[in-house]
């Protein structure tokens, strides 16, 4: 299917007026192919203040290293090196990265260096993977973290500083096929899955370019027919992914981080008929150390006795009633009322969840 130049710009102007208070495409989903993809590689940083580390395996990376420059350097030997360390490269390859262009890669110390700062990565392959190269990596290193010790052993250390980064270190070898040109449809893939959001989508796309230039494949995917020519496509593809779409609202959830105490409650979050309540039994025990005198003129010694006070104390609280169809400010203000700290509140809508009357999906991370 091809798209005229007249059509497109048609297209355009719908899109300009999109109604407000809606998500573009572009920010929802995803074109199916359209992909970053990892890399990582191994390599040398060399030029270190004395921070390097003392592996064995850096030692056999740069005896290979000098080898490569017909350099030999005796079995059994240790070159005692202090400002070379063993490192790990990791970078991001984008979408439609062509060769010769620039990327971005982190490097972290792999064995005991003390520090990166001050070391330049040396020529080091970047592998996918499929274990291809797909770039390669050398530079300096930007260090924010650093260190220092003093002579009796105490340091101070700021950040980091076993891992840096090199701004447009890696240059790109080889590039990833993507298949965007190939084949009569796009598919677009959400970000977060949802029937309602797919079912919008697919409608919204073929109110603008007619019926049956879209339709759902799952609460994910959505397919368009698109034209093949490269350049119809990408125009093609700009005036869709700014599309504004109405997403679907989630399902009823509350989360619970029982590490960190946040409790999140989502807006549709309902409650049934319930009374609660919830008190605290707290225990205090205080020791204190008595010191025993022996009677004068007697063999006894002096001995420590402990003096054990316990307290037992328990919080008045009074049970609350929830009616039905409570909302979120209600949940809010009730518990606001009450005084309920986070991990009282976590055993509170823990407990209701057992008693079916939380309506919603409790969810523990």
């Amino acid at each position: 299917m091809r798209v005229s130049a007249l059509i497109l710009t048609s297209l355009l102007a719908v899109v300009a007026a999109a109604p407000a208070m809606a998500d573009r495409i572009k920010d929802i989903a995803s074109v199916a192919g359209v992909r970053d993809n990892q890399l990582v590689g191994y390599g040398l940083v060399v030029g270190l203040d004395g921070t390097g580390d003392r592996a064995p395996f850096t030692n056999q990376t740069f005896s290979n290293m000098m080898a490569q420059f017909g350099i030999t350097i005796p079995e059994g030997v240790d070159p005692r090196l202090r400002n070379v360390a063993a490192v790990s490269i990791h970078a991001t390859l984008p979408a439609f990265a062509r060769p010769g262009q620039a990327i971005d890669v982190t490097v972290s110390s792999l064995g005991n260096a003390g520090s990166l700062r001050g070391g330049s990565l040396l020529l080091a392959p970047l592998k996918g993977a499929d274990g291809n190269v797909y770039a390669v990596a050398q530079g300096n290193l930007l260090v924010g973290g650093f260190g220092a010790q003093g002579a009796d052993g105490s340091s101070i250390t700021v950040n980091v500083p076993s891992a840096g980064r090199i701004p447009s270190g890696a240059i790109v070898e080889r590039e990833v096929r993507s298949g965007f040109n190939e084949g009569d449809f796009l598919t677009f893939n959400l970000h977060r899955a949802d029937f309602t959001t797919a079912m919008r989508m697919a409608e919204a796309i073929n109110d603008m370019l007619g019926p049956g230039s879209a339709y759902a494949l799952d609460a994910g995917s959505v397919r368009v027919t698109a034209p093949r020519d490269s350049n119809q496509r990408v125009t093609f593809l700009s005036v869709l992914e700014n599309i504004e779409v109405q997403q679907g609202e989630g399902r009823a959830k509350v989360i619970v981080n029982s590490r960190t105490g946040t409790i999140v409650i989502g807006q549709h979050v309902r409650i049934t008929p319930v009374a609660i309540t919830h008190g605290n039994l707290t225990v205090t025990i205080d020791n204190t150390l008595q010191v025993a005198q022996p009677e004068p003129f007697t063999d006894g010694e002096t001995a420590v006795v402990p003096d054990t006070e316990i307290a037992i104390e328990e919080e008045e609280n009074r049970m609350f009633l929830f009616g039905p169809t409570i909302t979120l400010e209600d949940v809010v203000a009730a518990v606001n009322e009450v005084g309920a700290s986070p991990s009282d509140l976590m055993a509170i809508l823990e407990a209701m969840k057992q008693a079916g009357a939380l309506n919603a999906e409790l969810i523990v991370i």
